[in-house]
């Protein structure tokens, strides 16, 4: 077994010795993108902990038995190839994970890793374990939900033919969530991914909830005191959302009576500061006020606390934890993308000659964005300047400059303190929620105000993706739109194929024919444009191409070893009805 020519980071995020890797490079074991460090008890190197994470319990005796050359050895690859293997030097700005020593889970162990790594060898024949396409499929579409909207829904002739959407774990359990749901007492329909961090209670939570907070928003005074005197009377309600879930997305029985408390205190306030005078609502200050609300209601459930004690762990746990936002209200022509976060809105736009160009309706919240550096930096003091973004993550450690949650980047030291240790022992025993983030000095220093995108839909615009970070770590956006719109149309498998004037042997005109038959094929394997999208993003070759051998051994990676490779990919594609788009246009 040869050495990685790179250094690479523990899947906490601390620097420890060049990975084991084969030879050839097909098994360095490179961490995928992380967002946020945990807090250590040792920072000497290297030192590893007697309580590892699970995964990294299964893990480290693999390496020290050199079994995972023999189950892995052409099942792993580098997935981060650019990152660690073309250079000696890893730049660390592409690591979600701070290097920070004070950040990992990790203590001395029994062994050091040299012992792991060399104490014992054994020969071994490396073997091939490929999942078979059904196989493939399986785990592809498990996830996958579609929905077909009627052409009218009682109120107007909808915009939207319908949407695909899909998930792929490689977190377990998985931290990303999805909604969609349409709005039953205003116009419109809701569709929005959810990334969560430092666990998956945060993103649960805002899938479960922003949605009512949103559509209460909406509404007009005389239906929010219509719903009002029906609570007080005891009557039945009306409904406010549809949803259209698929049954893995579950909601959470037993904090609906918490959060129904929260929603009508809240609705109660928007009927005391409505004089009952007929305007039209403002959807941009609708969403922006849902997002700010739904995190002060978080916070506030973890400062108030519960007497029911799962209860009062699970606010706790949602506050402690965090999650991104990017949410899409369409409404006939009137398209608004509300973001948070680094996930995505991406426009597919077909222009006259048939091809495909992409238009973005959000902005990452993060260190390339240099408008948010430099709305951090004046919401601080001049001397925080250069703490305040270290690293190119808030405060050094968090990636995402806008999350819901995340109490530990909003509220003061006194506060934390308190909320720790008056909470349940679960709380006080973990190191993350007791840590202090460095250079803590002015908090709020994270915000969930979503920054509003609006759009007016034309013909040419055919579908629009939202998806989170973990597609578009692995694709270009350009991509995602082309491979979406030949997959709605179909245009790809009719059109001659174009050489570009160069003189092609037959045996060159024979490969670019197979590609296009293993594209139909894929093509055909797919009923979810989602899912087609997901199968190029983990299986794409450096063509282009769907190479089944990649696909399975990325989908035959354990839990264990999945998120060091890729993130949690969620993805919802809303195809538009341009005949209505038109004709909308055509009335005006």
């Amino acid at each position: 077994m040869g050495r990685c020519c790179c250094r690479c980071c523990c899947p906490r995020g601390l620097w420890m010795l060049s990975a084991p890797c084969c030879d050839d490079r097909r098994m360095c074991v490179c961490p995928g993108p992380r967002r946020i460090g945990i807090p250590v008890r040792s920072s000497s190197l290297p030192l590893f902990s007697d309580a590892m994470p699970a995964p990294t319990q299964l893990f480290f005796p693999l390496v020290r038995n050199c079994e995972l050359s023999r189950i892995y050895g052409t099942a792993c690859y580098c997935h981060h190839k650019h990152l660690c293997c073309s250079s000696p030097y890893l730049s660390q700005s592409h690591l979600r994970y701070t290097n920070h020593p004070a950040y990992a889970t990790f203590s001395r162990p029994k062994e050091s890793w040299w012992q792991y790594t060399q104490g014992r060898r054994y020969a071994s024949t490396p073997q091939k374990f490929y999942l078979t396409p059904p196989q493939v499929n399986s785990i592809l579409k498990a996830n996958e939900y579609s929905f077909k909207v009627p052409e009218f829904d009682g109120k107007n002739v909808s915009s939207i033919l319908g949407f695909d959407s899909n998930q792929l774990p490689a977190n377990a359990p998985i931290e990303d969530r999805r909604s969609a749901a349409t709005c039953l007492q205003t116009r419109g329909m809701l569709l929005g991914v959810f990334d969560g961090h430092a666990g998956c209670a945060c993103s649960q939570a805002v899938s479960e909830r922003l949605f009512y907070y949103i559509a209460v928003s909406l509404l007009p005074h005389e239906t929010l005191l219509e719903i009002e005197n029906a609570v007080e009377s005891g009557r039945a309600l009306l409904p406010i959302l549809q949803w259209h879930k698929h049954p893995n997305d579950y909601f959470s029985k037993e904090a609906s009576k918490l959060y129904f408390n929260s929603l009508r205190t809240y609705w109660q306030e928007l009927i005391d500061l409505n004089t009952g005078e007929s305007a039209d609502i403002d959807v941009k200050e609708a969403l922006i006020n849902a997002f700010k609300r739904l995190d002060n209601d978080i916070s506030l459930e973890a400062q108030v606390g519960d007497p029911n004690s799962f209860l009062n762990y699970l606010v706790l746990r949602v506050a402690f934890s965090g999650a991104t936002a990017c949410v899409a209200h369409v409404d006939g022509v009137d398209l608004h993308v509300a973001n948070t976060g680094d996930s995505r809105a991406m426009l597919g736009v077909q222009e006259e000659d048939g091809s495909w160009s992409a238009v973005t309706l959000s902005n990452d919240h993060n260190a390339q964005n240099e408008r948010e550096v430099e709305r951090l930096k004046l919401e601080h003091p001049k001397n925080e300047a250069k703490s305040v973004v270290k690293q190119d993550r808030l405060l050094g450690l968090l990636m995402p400059f806008r999350a819901f949650g995340d109490v530990k980047f909003k509220w003061s030291i006194d506060l934390q303190k308190r909320v720790i240790e008056s909470g349940p022992d679960q709380l006080n025993d973990n190191e993350y929620t007791k840590f202090i983030p460095p250079n803590y000095h002015t908090p709020p220093y994270l915000t969930a105000e979503p920054e509003v995108t609006y759009h007016r839909l034309r013909p040419q615009d055919k579908f629009l993706v939202l998806a989170t970070d973990g597609l578009w770590e692995t694709m270009h956006r350009h991509d995602v739109v082309k491979i979406v719109g030949e997959y709605l149309t179909g245009m790809h498998h009719q059109q001659p194929i174009a050489v570009g004037g160069y003189k092609v042997t037959l045996g060159q005109m024979h490969g670019l024919l197979t590609e296009r038959r293993a594209k139909m094929s894929s093509v055909f394997e797919d009923q979810n444009a989602a899912t087609h999208l997901i199968r190029h993003a983990v299986g794409n070759n450096e063509f282009g191409a769907v190479d089944h051998e990649r696909l399975s051994k990325m989908l035959s990676l354990p839990e264990e070893l999945a998120r060091m490779y890729r993130d949690d990919i969620t993805i919802i594609v809303v195809q538009f009805n341009s005949h209505v788009v038109g004709a909308y246009q055509n009335q005006e």
